[in-house]
């Protein structure tokens, strides 16, 4: 969400960079050029002010300006202060308390509350082991409540049945009631929105918050609404009270001020960030990662923990011995595609490398999920046969593997030369691993063991940018 922002903070400091020595007068053009930058990208004004000061007294000091590597140095001051301004510390999420404990989900109509309600759920019933229920407070929006009920069907997490008349602070009180009876650890109380702030709302949520006591008031916030979020959160926060700030959207095409500003302006951490439509598609919120992938210095750690989270280690290992083999078909190829889509697509993929924040624009918008589906449209409709010997595919097969995925010929062409070309890297790693090394692709350092980064095959082929356009 921060590629015009880390685009125009890139061409700033690469301009620093390139000076083999700065002067107070090149830090002070530069600090304005990032003030202008940051306005633009929504950032509030006087959390822009604070920065560049801050940035300012320490980038013309005496150890950057005589420093060896001077524009490095003021890079890395703007990294600190840019995770000094998203919060510092990574903020979890707080379970820790006498069950059941409520976690009340506040913030403006359509920002996402009920879905993230649900994302919030799966984590915690998942990787937490927490049993959890949900209670819908909503009895303004049609099917509010329903569509509770539908998520937490779909994730496998009991709602609490619906009762039509009930008053939200009477739906609460029977959620506690009744997670209290079933042995609940969590109860996630996704509470009504407005298009606006208006009294009878904040009335309403002090009541609930009154009745359940919950260790946590998250305010969720659409992220691309700019500074329009910041002053909700600040409303929010005067006179309810929040404890933290899930941001949704995050993968969206904004400006990404808002999620600048939020920590800033109302001292309260963001605690979780929601990077797509899925419903395991939210994270915890890293103002460390955040900054370095902003200043395009990737975030490889995210990068290891979405990869482990991703990837089946059994089928990583016979996938491992395949390609020591030299061995790498179209079946292959579609599992690659489908951990690579899992893992948010190439696009993503690319974000979080060092240095990758320029290839990932010149690729393009064709890498995205959509461009994973239509390969794996193009391989189903192929005989199991074609996929273990794609060399068998003539003119005719291809004519039918189209035909069969509503695509053309030239699309099924891509798909094969993507693969001819995977495939001879792969028998270029078995032959180099027999030797007890594994070759490195220009651009990729050291990721990847057995296999490198999934759908990449240990590195990126010549030309596969290419081959999705």
């Amino acid at each position: 969400m921060f590629d015009s922002l880390s685009d125009r903070l890139g061409s700033i400091f690469d301009g620093l960079k390139r000076r083999g020595s700065l002067k107070e007068s090149d830090v002070t053009a530069a600090m304005r050029e990032v003030r202008i930058a940051l306005l633009e990208a929504d950032v509030a004004l006087p959390v822009v002010k604070d920065f560049i000061k801050h940035v300012q007294k320490r980038a013309v000091g005496a150890e950057v300006l005589k420093s060896v590597t001077p524009g490095q140095q003021v890079i890395k001051i703007v990294n600190d202060e840019l995770v000094a301004m998203l919060g510092s510390d990574t903020s979890t999420l707080n379970t820790i308390g006498v069950p059941p404990i409520a976690i009340l989900m506040v913030g403006l109509q359509g920002s996402g509350k009920t879905t993230t309600t649900a994302k919030i759920a799966k984590r915690l019933t998942e990787k937490d082991k927490k049993n959890v229920l949900m209670a819908s407070l909503d009895v303004r929006r049609p099917a509010a409540q329903e569509q509770l009920k539908i998520l937490g069907e779909q994730i496998g997490v009991k709602t609490l049945p619906i009762i039509e008349g009930q008053m939200p602070v009477d739906i609460a009180n029977r959620a506690m009631n009744a997670a209290r009876l079933q042995g609940i650890d969590i109860v996630l109380l996704d509470t009504a929105g407005r298009m606006h702030l208006d009294q009878a709302l904040m009335a309403e949520l002090i009541a609930v918050r009154d009745a359940t006591k919950p260790i946590e008031t998250l305010l969720v916030a659409d992220s691309l609404t700019g500074q329009d979020a910041v002053n909700v959160a600040k409303e929010f926060d005067e006179q309810v009270g929040i404890t933290g700030v899930a941001l949704t959207r995050m993968d969206g095409d904004g400006r990404g001020g808002a999620a600048l500003s939020m920590r800033a302006v109302t001292g309260k951490p963001i605690k979780l960030a929601g990077t797509g439509e899925k419903l395991d598609a939210l994270e915890d919120f890293h103002p460390e990662r955040v900054a370095s992938r902003i200043l395009g210095m990737g975030d490889v750690v995210s990068l290891v923990e979405k990869v482990a989270e991703t990837i089946d280690q059994e089928d990583a290992e016979k996938m491992a011995k395949k390609m020591a083999k030299g061995e790498f078909d179209l079946n292959d190829l579609r599992t690659q595609l489908q951990q690579m889509s899992k893992m948010g697509g190439m696009k993503s993929i690319l974000g979080m490398l060092p240095g990758m924040g320029k290839l990932k624009g010149a690729m393009g918008a064709g890498l995205d999920d959509k461009m994973f589906k239509r390969q794996e449209a193009i391989i189903s409709s192929m005989t199991p046969r074609e996929r273990v010997k794609p060399k068998m595919i003539n003119a005719s097969r291809k004519k039918r593997i189209a035909a069969g995925a509503g695509m053309g010929v030239p699309d099924v062409n891509k798909l094969l030369k993507m693969h001819m070309q995977m495939s001879k890297m792969m028998k270029k790693m078995g032959k180099m691993g027999k030797g007890g090394r594994m070759p490195q692709m220009p651009g990729m350092g050291g990721m990847g063991g057995p296999g490198g980064m999934p759908g990449m095959g240990g590195g990126m082929p010549p030309g596969f940018d290419k081959l999705f356009k």
